[in-house]
């Protein structure tokens, strides 16, 4: 195991916020007026990154007009009326579901400590975990979209606005939802793929339910302006990079890689998922160039003359964790596990007396790309659940203290946007002077 980890150095990030974004975004506050239920996506393995700013003002301000107050819905319960309701536009509705998508990514033992540490600070928020290749957890969503619908028999409809970062997966929960809700074959609405951006335009409504009648708009992907300045912007851009979440070719390959071994090397310090793709007996490395050696040597990966393709490897390994990694990154165990002198034993039932423990006193764990702590490996509670959420807790409240600390110094838009408005507003101020002289000349 490794003794420590060091942070990798990552790239400024880019922007990349189309105009098909921009025009979504000044059509939202309209869309959401004839809304009830606003299912946002974001990926269980960032659930903090893939929170969009801009979109969180606008549900804001809803919710507010709306008259809602925090309302906590179980799947299955009775619904609670949340405060004083306001008739929406299709009747005394106005929730937010959060879906956590692609769950089986992420390691199981972190999604309950996750919706509690979630629950107690966003009492408004209906967090579901879920993947589009699992019926039940379509079918969960699909039944907790009814029970929303049923709360109010005398509403003739429910109107589902989905929302999210693009390549989240808003388009496939949609086809899922409808072929779970419509009796029959139902053949597929949506055109999904696997670059981001896609879904251009907002879709026609789609029927996804029809006793009661529950109907929804896919939208298209928004991404941020502007990632952010400094470490943090750097890092958001490359998770969401990762994720396919933003154009891959704004990103040198070697620099995701770089990231994904110190991600991957959190997650699981002593036996990391890339070991599977390595020569057998390599050891956990976070060395880009020295992992890069390894792996294009053990595919075979050369270019003429002999000499490492490492270009090509980093690639291969980009993809090969998209598509096969991520799940055997999920199985991180809660209890570290390493070996001494033999079999492999629970790391902290091993702890000797008089400290002479075999590793260090203090070592990184995490969940996801979003989650990081530092944790005692010989402590009784330090794998418990009550700690998992307390970590958690920590790091959503650093996240989003680390997010208005940025939207009050203006750390949330570019120098090229500080120029453009300063250009607007320079452009503003010379039209109102022209139009004074214009009008003391006319006057006089």
């Amino acid at each position: 195991m490794l003794s420590a980890i060091p942070f990798p150095a990552l790239p400024t990030p880019p922007s990349w916020f189309p105009g098909h974004m921009n025009r979504f975004s000044k059509q939202l506050p309209a869309l959401l007026s004839r809304t009830d239920v606003v299912l946002e996506l974001r990926d269980a393995r960032l659930p903090l990154t893939s929170i969009n700013q801009n979109l969180e003002g606008a549900i804001r301000k809803w919710r507010a007009e709306r008259g809602r107050g925090p309302t906590v819905i179980a799947p299955s319960s009775p619904l609670g009326t949340g405060g004083d309701a306001v008739p929406g536009y299709g009747g005394m509705i106005c929730e937010r579901i959060v879906v956590l998508n692609k769950r089986d990514l992420v390691p199981e033992w972190g999604v309950e400590p996750f919706r509690r540490a979630m629950a107690s600070r966003f009492p408004d928020q209906i967090v579901h975990f879920a993947s589009c290749n699992k019926p039940r957890d379509i079918k969960t969503l699909s039944e907790l979209l009814v029970n929303i619908a049923k709360t109010n028999p005398h509403a003739m409809e429910m109107n589902v606005l989905v929302v999210g970062m693009p390549n989240i997966g808003k388009s496939t929960l949609l086809n899922s939802l409808r072929n779970f809700g419509i009796a029959g074959r139902t053949p597929k609405a949506l055109q999904t793929s696997a670059q981001p951006g896609h879904t251009r335009t907002l879709s026609t409504r789609l029927k996804i339910c029809e006793n009661p009648l529950v109907y929804s708009y896919d939208s298209p992907g928004v991404m941020l302006p502007f990632l952010g300045k400094g470490e943090q912007g750097a890092e958001r851009g490359v998770k969401l990079a990762l994720i396919a979440g933003i154009k891959e070719s704004l990103y040198d390959v070697e620099a995701l890689v770089n990231y994904l071994l110190y991600r991957l090397t959190i997650l699981d310090p002593v036996s990391p998922a890339y070991l599977k793709v390595l020569p057998p007996g390599s050891k956990p490395t976070t060395d880009v160039d020295i992992f890069l050696d390894q792996l294009a040597s053990r595919l075979g990966m050369r270019l003429r003359g002999g000499d490492l393709d490492t270009s090509r490897a980093a690639k291969w390994f980009v993809e090969w964790w998209r598509k096969e990694g991520g799940s055997i990154s999920a199985s991180a165990p809660k209890s570290l596990v390493f070996t001494l002198d033999g079999p492999q034993q629970r790391y902290h039932q091993l702890r000797p007396q008089h400290q002479q423990h075999p590793g260090p006193a203090a070592i990184r764990r995490g969940w996801g790309f979003d989650f990081e702590w530092t944790s005692d490996p010989f402590a009784p509670t330090s794998a418990d659940s009550g700690t998992v959420e307390q970590k958690m807790g920590e790091c959503i409240d650093a996240c989003m203290k680390m997010a208005e600390e940025q939207e009050r110094l203006g750390g949330d838009v570019s120098q090229t946007q500080e120029k453009k408005r300063a250009w607007q507003e320079k452009q503003a101020k010379r039209a109102a002077k022209n139009k004074a002289k214009l009008a003391g000349r006319k006057s006089a």
